[in-house]
């Protein structure tokens, strides 16, 4: 019944928990907090993502506080980027969806003006049939309304389209968008939070996709 995979970015086809934990640690030593491991973090880890640091730095951010959050994390994150690698089998993974005769698109909460030349330079732009990331300048946003014109732009049936991600937010979106959704635990969340949303949480990408050939 599935013929699109909608694909999360960071955590899913893109293995950066090194860079991540290393830019969540810039906003804490910004702030005067010590550096957090990365369970620390994933214990932590919620969305809005605001809430996230409002809870590691105990205490509530206002506007000019929460853009420099973003400003510290983003340019640690940035500084990084060039380190990590695509999750190991995800080459394989998109090419064998499309091999399927199926489609796929990518979606990510991370801004859209760093996300296109970064999926092209990895080599992946030409199996996506569309690539959204975040407009504007600070992040932090939730996804479902994200979701819901990504799949309008395309003129997809919610009820044919599955997304991948490794975040609680993942699934929410694709609850309130009305798609299918698997998880992987490679990413920010734990294995029980990602469960907790009762969508099928599966290790990897490609058992993520074989899920949906069930």
């Amino acid at each position: 019944m599935i013929s699109h995979v909608v694909w999360d970015w960071n955590g899913t086809l893109l293995d950066d928990n090194h860079a991540v934990l290393a830019a969540v640690n810039e906003v804490c030593s910004g702030f005067g907090r010590a550096d957090l491991t990365w369970d620390e973090w994933q214990a932590a880890y919620a969305r809005p993502m605001r809430l996230s640091y409002e809870q590691i730095l105990r205490r509530t951010l206002d506007e000019d506080e929460w853009a420099q959050v973003d400003k510290l994390y983003h340019e640690r994150y940035d500084a990084l980027l060039h380190t990590c690698e695509l999750a190991a089998d995800a080459h394989d993974a998109l090419r064998s969806w499309t091999a399927g005769g199926r489609t796929q698109s990518l979606l990510s909460m991370w801004f859209h003006a760093r996300l296109t030349p970064t999926v092209d330079q990895y080599g992946l732009t030409s199996y996506f049939s569309r690539i959204d990331g975040l407009p504007g300048e600070v992040g932090g946003g939730s996804k479902a309304d994200s979701l819901r014109l990504h799949l309008e732009a395309q003129n997809l049936d919610p009820t044919t389209v599955a997304l991948i991600g490794d975040v609680v937010d993942d699934a929410q979106a694709a609850q309130s968008a009305g798609t299918h959704c698997v998880l992987v635990t490679t990413g920010a969340m734990t294995a029980e939070s990602l469960r907790a949303t009762g969508a099928p949480v599966t290790t990897s990408i490609t058992e993520a996709l074989h899920l949906l050939d069930a």
